[in-house]
């Protein structure tokens, strides 16, 4: 395998249950949780635990930054001017649009589910299929999809070098100015700060055993003991591997109508081990996110949470368990990002 090549769970193994069972038994820490007193005893604890505290970022040039989110929230950059960022990927909504399938220019439909944009530079790749490497990469593709924003680079560049505002910040941030590095930059430097460090769970992470109600510390048992976490672990609660969809029974073959969009990674590198294999989201802030899945099949957490089981656990869990899972995830809403106050202005102004 090259070096650079994302890392690949095996999708269908008959050592998937031995590896989410040992995964289960040497990184969770079963049974009763024992309160942290001292600085010492809370980073043993955290370490013994497949999920691991988010911590906000903060190695980002701020002039930068704050031209990317100025960048990130205008609509001028799309065919039409009527699309930017922050259209799909609402900060209010959770870093999406609530959508099934986004909504670009011209009211044309996009192919997948628009994936939040919180956390995102924690994922080790973008999109869900993984086509682009890096948050610099990513952003040509929304840019010339005539179905997202619908234009090109020449004529965003064009716009920005029309506009003096835009000339002055570009020659503050970069010594050459406006330039399509840099407007990629810019635009990755922002969304490497809307991070949401701080849910609950983190709290309890670092050892306050009162963030949680009975619950929900219920809920995360269920999580790691039907082995969830062999797929949405570390700090970001997934984003680190591709995995199958359909691990455990036929996802596809079930729901019917298959289009080129549900063959994932393949579209990128037509092997066929590749067919029907994504990106595993992050789940902080899922509750803010639904629907959910590539396809937006799944109205609600709780039907999320049963058909992940089916399909790529082989369980079928009852409501109780699923009510537990539930209220588990819903302590990974972390605190919103926050931006600069021309942003929101343009947000307002670009608000549908």
């Amino acid at each position: 395998m090259p070096a650079n090549e994302p890392r690949r769970v095996p999708v269908r193994s008959a050592f998937i249950p031995l590896f989410v069972a040992v995964l289960v038994s040497v990184a969770c820490n079963d049974g009763p949780s024992v309160v942290p007193r001292r600085n010492s005893e809370v980073q043993v604890a955290v370490q013994q635990e497949p999920l691991q505290p988010l911590i906000r970022r903060s190695d980002q040039n701020p002039v930068r930054v704050a031209l990317g989110a100025k960048l990130f929230f205008d609509p001028k950059l799309s065919g039409d001017g009527s699309i930017a960022c922050a259209s799909c990927h609402a900060l209010s909504k959770g870093g999406q649009d609530g959508r099934p399938l986004p909504m670009g220019i011209h009211g044309r439909l996009g192919s997948v589910n628009a994936p939040t944009v919180l956390n995102c530079g924690h994922n080790f790749v973008q999109f869900w299929d993984g086509r682009a490497s890096t948050l610099e990469e990513q952003m040509s593709f929304p840019l010339n999809n005539p179905n997202e924003m619908g234009s090109n680079w020449p004529n965003a560049l064009a716009y920005l070098r029309g506009d003096p505002e835009y000339r002055r910040r570009f020659q503050l941030a970069y010594p050459d100015g406006i330039a399509e590095a840099n407007v990629r930059s810019a635009i990755a430097s922002f969304e490497r700060t809307l991070d949401t460090p701080d849910a609950r769970f983190d709290s309890w992470l670092r050892g306050d055993q009162h963030s949680l109600t009975e619950l929900e510390k219920a809920g995360y048992e269920r999580f790691k003991g039907v082995g969830c976490v062999a797929c949405h672990q570390g700090a970001n609660v997934g984003g680190n591997m591709f995995q199958r969809f359909g691990v455990m029974g036929e996802y596809f073959q079930d729901r019917g109508h298959i289009v080129d969009a549900d063959f994932g990674r393949f579209n990128v590198t037509h092997l066929e081990a590749d067919r029907f294999v994504f990106r595993v989201p992050s789940l902080r802030n899922v509750e803010l996110t639904a629907p959910y899945f590539h396809d937006g099949s799944a109205a609600t957490l709780e039907q999320a949470v049963g058909t992940m089981a089916k399909y790529q656990l082989g369980q079928s869990l009852d409501a109780e368990a699923i009510r537990q899972i539930v209220a588990f995830l819903k302590t990974l809403t972390g605190q919103p990002p926050k931006f600069d106050e021309a942003a929101q202005s343009i947000a307002a102004s670009a608000a549908p």
